[in-house]
């Protein structure tokens, strides 16, 4: 990591130079600690000649999906007529883009770079100022069992921001990487594993606002980031990596104000998983009455049901599966599902 960021002084000026010949750009800033997706992506592509080819999988996916131009203009993860708006604003799936075209590959789930922190700690957070504008700045955290597997939905997120910065003051070289708005602050207690801290920074001198992503794990780290400057093998995106499952809904029964279904999960790998848990969105207006074959949880909307004790085992090639009935009001479709291995 002190070597990236050696390099990303040393680039300063070229970065500068590189900026001015890119389609323009009227944002200006993304969170530098934790780091967002674009700003990190951009520090693993960095090459002494001023090039930018990155090297983690999910960096080169993004790049490849949105282009370079995503990673000259890192700080520029916005909307013009944001004016401070989130959920019925940005659409699910797209929360680390805030539904800018220009940045839709880092809405994809992947390998990305991560902060390790340590839950209820204070830390020194920054948010680059590459121009300075005044507003306020609001950093949210994904729920506990939050699923990296899939695009972020703001079902995943806390429902209120855990820190909220009014109006801070730049410090720094704005125009640059040093330009910067920084501020200390405590993250939640009791958070543990993967998530992802979602900023949104709202100008109060305009309806520009910013959106960003920035993946973390919190086990007990101080700041350190891993996955910049790696290269790592991403999987085959035809099929599911070892570790990963997949699951089916078939609709076995329904009726007025209800219906029944079946849940198939599938090992497509070379290994035994050990457990396994499939989660969705339950639609608005429809409650679970009862699983068998499986343990549920809700969060919200968010139904998991993971493996009984007795049918967690799934060697490789093999299925299992959970029934569930429900009350149901409008469309029994089924939902989108995600599959993993706890």
């Amino acid at each position: 990591m002190t070597a990236i960021l050696a390099v990303v002084t040393t680039m300063v000026a070229g970065l500068v130079t590189a900026t001015l010949n890119a389609p323009t750009a009227s944002a200006h800033g993304a969170l530098m600690k934790p780091g967002s997706r674009t700003f990190f992506c951009w520090q693993d592509g960095l090459t002494p000649q001023g090039n930018i080819v990155p090297k983690n999988s999910a960096c080169k996916a993004a790049v490849a999906q949105s282009g370079e131009n995503s990673l000259y203009n890192w700080f520029s993860v916005l909307r013009s007529d944001g004016a401070g708006r989130t959920e019925g604003f940005i659409p699910d799936g797209q929360l680390c883009s805030g539904g800018n075209p220009n940045f839709a590959g880092y809405d994809r789930t992947g390998n990305w770079p991560v902060t390790h922190l340590t839950a209820g700690a204070s830390f020194g957070f920054s948010y680059n100022a590459w121009a300075a504008h005044p507003g306020w700045f609001y950093l949210y955290v994904t729920k506990d069992g939050y699923d990296p597997s899939r695009a972020l939905r703001w079902d995943d997120l806390e429902e209120q921001p855990f820190l909220t910065v009014d109006h801070p003051q730049v410090s720094g070289n704005v125009g640059s990487v040093d330009g910067q708005y920084k501020w200390t602050g405590n993250f939640p207690a009791a958070k543990s594993g993967k998530h992802v801290v979602y900023s949104v920074w709202k100008r109060s001198d305009s309806t520009e606002t910013f959106y960003g992503c920035s993946d973390v794990v919190f086990d007990g780290g101080n700041g350190e980031v891993t996955g910049i400057g790696v290269v790592d093998d991403p999987p085959d995106p035809g099929q599911p990596p070892n570790g990963a499952c997949t699951a089916k809904w078939t609709t076995t029964g329904d009726w007025n104000g209800g219906y029944q279904a079946e849940v198939t999960v599938t090992n497509p790998g070379t290994t035994t998983l050990s457990g396994w848990r499939v989660g969705w969105t339950v639609p608005a207006g429809q409650t679970i009455n009862s699983v068998w074959n499986g343990t549920l949880t809700l969060d919200g909307t968010r139904a998991t049901v993971g493996n009984a004790g007795w049918n967690g085992s799934l060697p490789a090639g093999t299925t299992r599966s959970f029934g569930l009935s429900a009350n149901a009001t409008g469309s029994t479709a089924a939902p989108e599902l995600t599959c993993s291995s706890p």
